[in-house]
Order: structure tokens, then C-alpha cells, then sequence
């Protein structure tokens, strides 16, 4: 597990959120795993899972998000945010790398 350069900000709002989720879950050790894939209607997709353990080629982020090395060129410069809407609410990466993407906001070009 690294402590390398962040490749992502952490909003506030995501950070809250995030330990929002582990109070809730009574677990300190809970981490927001961030990846990206291939797949989607534009190429590539954002993951993200609830994870405890990490891995030697993961970079924490604040202490709260995990970030696998293959992921890292692609989320590089992006800010991970959390969004209340009326239509509900969730976790959103803000991508500068990203050329293009689809109506879902879940996956996207470069």
C-alpha cells in the first residue's frame, strides 16, 4: 500500500460521506475503492467498492480511497465529490482526462 502523490482529490463532501459510511459500519478500516475499466457506452467505466483490505499497488488517498496503479493515468488531476440531488445521491469523479462522456456520468473517453 503507497502513500505516493494523490492522483485524485477527495472533496470535503466526499470525505464526510465516506466517514459517514464507516461510523455507520462501526469500521475504521473501510476504504472507498476507486478503479477504472474498460467497458461502458464510452469506453471505459468507473468502479467503486467498499473495501477493507488494500493491496501493495494501491495509493491511498486522505486516508479514505483506494486507487490501484493500473488506474492512475486515467483518474490523474480528477476529484472524487459527493453529490445530494433531488434525484438522489452518490459519489462523482470530476475527470479533466475525460474527451468525452455518456448520459449515465459513469463512463467515459480519453
Amino acid at each position: 500500500m503507497s502513500q505516493e502523490t494523490a492522483p485524485i482529490t477527495v472533496s470535503p463532501t466526499a470525505y464526510n460521506r465516506i466517514e459517514e459510511v464507516r461510523k455507520a459500519k462501526q469500521n475504521s478500516g473501510l476504504y472507498l475503492r476507486l478503479t477504472v475499466s474498460g467497458g461502458g457506452c464510452s469506453g471505459f467505466k468507473y468502479d467503486m467498492t467498499w473495501d477493507e483490505t488494500s493491496s501493495d499497488d494501491d495509493i491511498v488517498v486522505d486516508d479514505v480511497v483506494l486507487v490501484d496503479e493500473m488506474s492512475v493515468p486515467l483518474l490523474q488531476g480528477a476529484t472524487l465529490d459527493y453529490l445530494v440531488t433531488l434525484m438522489g445521491e452518490s459519489f462523482k469523479v470530476i475527470n479533466p482526462n475525460a474527451t468525452s462522456g455518456c448520459g449515465c456520468g459513469e463512463s467515459f473517453s480519453v
